[in-house]
């Protein structure tokens, strides 16, 4: 393949971009007392970063019935102590693979920052009650949208969507827009999550949160990069 480029094309070999991490460190000292203090923090200071425009964007994985990854970015809508939820169509792709293996992993990349911090855990569905509360917050084009799509299904073009749209649109013309039955929330349940600051010379700083269920408590662990 020619890796050639002309001037008003500029092509750059990855194998050839190089670039140091200064921007912080992370001790054991500094590191918050939970790993859900930890990841308000890092959370809070991603959002105030004018260069980071959707701190909340995370890419989560999971695995299909045939054991194939796959991954795609999401956005959470909150965390606590139990975990971390994003909300999705029940008939997605990522929902069916839920169904076969309910377990996931997550990374928020924050990388202006030069920071990320990933998960891990089983994954359930929140109750009914935080669906609706969530889905009336959203703005009424969005809750319109949730009706509209098929998400994850194959549509001849972008006029389907147009049409599937104004069907909901006039459909809900005088009323409030409930949460489609095919639409709502997941948990994943924090088991582990690291949390990775970019260092010189590659050497970067590795925290991790590990549940131990057998003792119910939790250990922090560095890892070498």
């Amino acid at each position: 393949m020619n890796n050639v480029a002309d001037a008003g094309n500029p092509v750059h070999d990855p194998a050839t971009i190089r670039r140091g991490y200064d921007a912080g460190d992370l001790t054991e000292a500094s590191l918050a007392g939970t790993w859900l203090e930890q990841l308000q923090r890092w959370y809070d200071e991603a959002a105030a970063h004018p260069g980071i425009a959707d701190p909340n964007a995370m890419q989560v994985a999971t695995v299909d019935s045939a054991g194939q990854p796959d991954v795609r970015t999401v956005l959470a809508r909150g965390f606590d102590d139990t975990g971390v939820v994003f909300y999705t169509n029940y008939g997605s792709a990522k929902a069916r693979q839920l169904d076969v293996h309910p377990f996931a992993a997550a990374v928020f990349a924050w990388l202006p920052l030069e920071r990320q911090a990933r998960l891990r855990g089983p994954v359930s569905k929140v109750s009914a009650a935080e669906t609706e509360a969530y889905f009336a917050s959203r703005p009424r084009e969005a809750q319109l949208g949730a009706w509209a799509s098929p998400q994850s299904e194959v549509i001849a073009d972008r006029h389907v969507l147009d049409r599937l749209l104004a069907d909901v649109t006039a459909r809900f013309s005088e009323r409030a827009v409930p949460p489609p039955p095919h639409w709502g929330g997941y948990r994943i349940e924090v088991t582990e999550i690291e949390f990775w600051q970019g260092r010189p010379y590659r050497l970067h700083d590795r925290l991790r949160f590990r549940r131990r269920p057998e003792v119910a408590d939790w250990v922090v662990e560095r890892l070498a990069p």
